[in-house]
């Protein structure tokens, strides 16, 4: 039968009624629609109005993260991601760490910046300084726009001007810098960048088209270190001194090569992602972010490369591996989805923090667990023993397995390195026929 995505009014329908729709539009099974419901203690309502045209929810499993010690505190960290072997990757690197006193991370101030573009300016040299020399009353007229947040420290703080050439002509863009405080900042900046946008033009001379936050939040940053002792890092067949200096030669190859620097900043964001998610905040900003200041470090540094890892790796006097990132991190604990959704706020009280820039210190040093763990397993044994149990352990759920045959079947797949859907399948009825052991 035609079928029309054309549906006047689904945002006005029940839940109900939406779900009854897709069943009969997919041809759902019950069991199918039932996989939409909502997790008990989770109340409907709330989702309902997060997002449009909600019909369910789609979990990923959350998963803790032990052995964490960050400034002297220990942490539990909630991970939500649905990729075997982060969690436990995380673990192990903050239990190396932790030998020798865990990680140590600070941050900045919450400052995101927000854009404001004028175009058809006839003078821009001339126009960059008018405006400048309006930055006083322009920041106080900003900052009129939200008192609450100055009164707790924040608001606009600074404004510059820059004149970019592109190939639609001369531009200037005016950055101005809002403390957000404990907010993710995107409304208020917005707001501010709106309110100013009419002067701007008047003082350029010119026309106003966008006026919206940056989520390349330079001046947000979070920061942390760790040293990981070489004593605990030898392998059976490696000593400690040379899995350093083979994780070393890894991090060198991440710098000098795209390719390799896109996985090696991708596995960072494997840990950063997952607590971002766990905390309701915004990982797809978090995520743009941290990639483009990866590029955009590479182009301040002049490095002779297009992008540069988020992390780097020394050797200390002593030959342990001394590890350090540094992130924008424009997360919030008030507002959005993390004061919102009840399990957001459970994992931020899990985590124990109590500002956004504590929140963005733990990210800073998960996603160094994270990428030091990846470059230990690359220059070990390889990630792919890492990833291989649990992924068998998948396949065996898939083929079937009652959890008293799952670790069997998981250990011949292991076993004979045919980590396989079809052959998970073939062991789990050579298990029932009793044919393995």
């Amino acid at each position: 039968m035609d079928r029309s995505s054309e549906i006047p009014g689904f945002y006005r329908r029940s839940l109900a009624d939406r779900r009854a729709f897709l069943k009969e539009w997919a041809d759902l099974t019950d069991a199918e629609v039932r996989s939409l419901e909502f997790p008990p203690g989770v109340d409907p309502g709330t989702l309902d109005r997060m997002i449009e045209n909600v019909v369910g929810v789609m979990p990923l499993p959350l998963g803790i993260a032990t052995n964490f010690r960050i400034n002297e505190r220990d942490v539990l960290v909630p991970m939500a991601i649905e990729e075997p072997s982060v969690v436990a990757a995380a673990s192990n690197a903050a239990k190396v760490a932790r030998a020798a006193g865990g990680f140590y991370a600070q941050s900045t101030a919450p400052v995101m910046i927000g854009q404001v573009q004028i175009l058809d300016v006839p003078d821009p040299v001339a126009a960059r300084l008018r405006i400048l020399a309006r930055k006083e009353e322009l920041l106080a007229a900003a900052n009129a726009k939200d008192p609450v947040l100055v009164k707790f420290g924040g608001g606009a703080k600074d404004l510059e001007a820059r004149i970019l050439t592109t190939d639609r002509g001369t531009m200037i863009v005016v950055h101005l810098l809002v403390d957000a405080r404990d907010a993710g900042g995107m409304n208020a900046v917005n707001t501010m960048c709106e309110a100013l946008a009419p002067e701007f033009a008047r003082l350029a001379g010119g026309r106003v088209v966008l006026r919206i936050i940056s989520n390349l939040a330079i001046h947000r940053l979070a920061r942390a270190h760790a040293t990981f002792p070489a004593a605990l890092l030898k392998t059976e067949t490696a000593s400690g001194a040379e899995v350093v200096d083979a994780i070393l030669d890894a991090y060198a190859l991440a710098v000098a090569d795209p390719f390799r620097c896109a996985t090696h900043n991708k596995g960072i964001m494997n840990g950063v992602s997952s607590v971002v998610i766990a905390t309701g905040n915004d990982f797809r900003a978090i995520e743009s972010g941290a990639h483009t200041y990866a590029a955009w470090r590479a182009g301040e540094a002049d490095a002779g490369t297009v992008v540069l890892p988020l992390t780097t790796y020394e050797k200390d006097k002593d030959g342990n591996l001394v590890g350090s990132i540094e992130i924008p991190a424009p997360v919030g604990l008030i507002g959005g989805a993390t004061a919102v959704h009840p399990t957001a706020k459970t994992n931020v009280k899990i985590l124990g923090v109590k500002s956004a820039r504590e929140l963005g210190e733990v990210l800073a040093a998960v996603g160094l667990a994270q990428n030091f763990s990846a470059l230990r397993a690359l220059a070990t044994e390889g990630i792919q023993r890492g990833h291989m149990e649990l992924h068998a352990r998948n396949m065996a759920v898939q083929a079937g397995a009652r959890p008293d045959e799952v670790d069997r079947v998981v250990a011949a797949l292991v076993r004979d390195h045919q980590v396989r859907f079809d052959r998970a399948k073939e062991v789990l009825e050579e298990i029932r026929r009793g044919g393995a052991g």
